[in-house]
């Protein structure tokens, strides 16, 4: 079978659709072109001085590490400028990212976590990019309401995974689709088509130090997963555990507790986009009690409890919480 690279299979994914523009298929481009940056600097970071974290902080009074700040600032300049593009928002960004005056506006808005789990690159572990796509709404539309839509309305997302390889998986719409990095000629080649996530799985993801604070329903659930023979994995990488999931089954859960009653992870910037994917790939997620997709950013920094992987588990949770 002939080797497919990333542009041409995005391009022929653009010819089934003759209204299309090309524009979709440039800001793909650059953010596979700003993911090879990054994995470059992380495969060599401990070479040079950007292992560690800064004096800043982000919007969550989170500690930034030099890496989050380099891949940020990465994936603006790789979008900022290819004129298609009319608005981003960024995890480590407080405020919606304009773009320049001096750029051409387009009639696409991209979201991002430029750095998923960036304090495990001082010990040797993946780590990774997750991003989503909108098309603009109403010409007179306020720049902050263009990034504030519900998961459905997505028409693209993805994520990138830094480890023992570099790989690059997104849904348009349609099939789930990863490229894995060939280092020696710099292109992401074809080696995961459609992706299909198993129905049901036998691996579940959680901080089980935090199980004090959950709801007594949801160690409830842990319990009869343990009961069912399923295995305990947990990397602390959002991306890593998801990636790991997608492909062998099973799930993901960052539950609401007393700590983080409306939960911890990102809603924009990690739970909409993975979950375009995982739905995409057959499987599902929600919060407890609505699927994610389903719900409204009320600001860019919205957080919400997630539950995702195969489809079995996550039905499993909810009839638990209603139990």
């Amino acid at each position: 079978m002939a080797l497919m690279n990333l542009s041409r299979f995005i391009l022929e994914e653009q010819r089934r659709f003759k209204e299309a523009t090309g524009d979709f298929t440039i800001i793909l481009e650059q953010i596979a072109f700003a993911s090879k940056i990054i994995a470059r600097e992380v495969n060599k970071a401990g070479l040079v001085n950007i292992l560690g974290s800064l004096e800043t902080q982000n919007v969550f009074g989170e500690t930034q590490q030099k890496l989050d700040v380099f891949a940020n600032q990465k994936m603006i300049e790789a979008l900022e400028h290819i004129g298609k593009v009319c608005a981003m928002a960024s995890e480590e960004v407080e405020t919606a990212i304009e773009i320049p005056s001096k750029y051409q506006k387009g009639k696409y808005v991209v979201v991002f976590d430029p750095l998923d789990g960036s304090s495990n690159i001082d010990v040797n572990v993946s780590i990774g990019t997750i991003f989503g796509i909108f098309r603009k709404k109403e010409e007179e539309c306020l720049l902050v309401d263009n990034l504030l839509q519900k998961g459905r309305d997505l028409i693209a997302a993805g994520y990138v995974v830094y480890g023992s390889s570099t790989m690059f998986v997104y849904c348009a719409g349609s099939t789930v689709n990863g490229f894995t990095l060939d280092p020696s000629v710099g292109e992401f080649l074809l080696s995961h088509p459609n992706i299909k996530t198993p129905q049901k799985g036998n691996i579940y993801s959680v901080n089980e130090a935090n199980s004090n604070k959950w709801d007594k329903k949801v160690r409830e659930y842990i319990e009869t997963l343990k009961s069912e023979g399923y295995t305990s994995r947990y990397i602390g990488s959002l991306v890593s555990d998801f990636h790991r999931n997608l492909l062998k089954g099973g799930v993901f859960l960052y539950p609401a507790d007393e700590k983080n009653k409306k939960g911890k992870l990102r809603l924009l910037y990690e739970a909409f986009p993975l979950s375009y994917i995982v739905e995409h790939a057959g499987g599902a997620s929600c919060d407890g009690t609505i699927d994610i997709l389903d719900k409204v950013p009320q600001t860019l920094h919205d957080r919400t409890p997630l539950i995702i992987g195969s489809k079995h588990e996550v039905d499993l949770f909810k009839k638990v919480m209603v139990s």
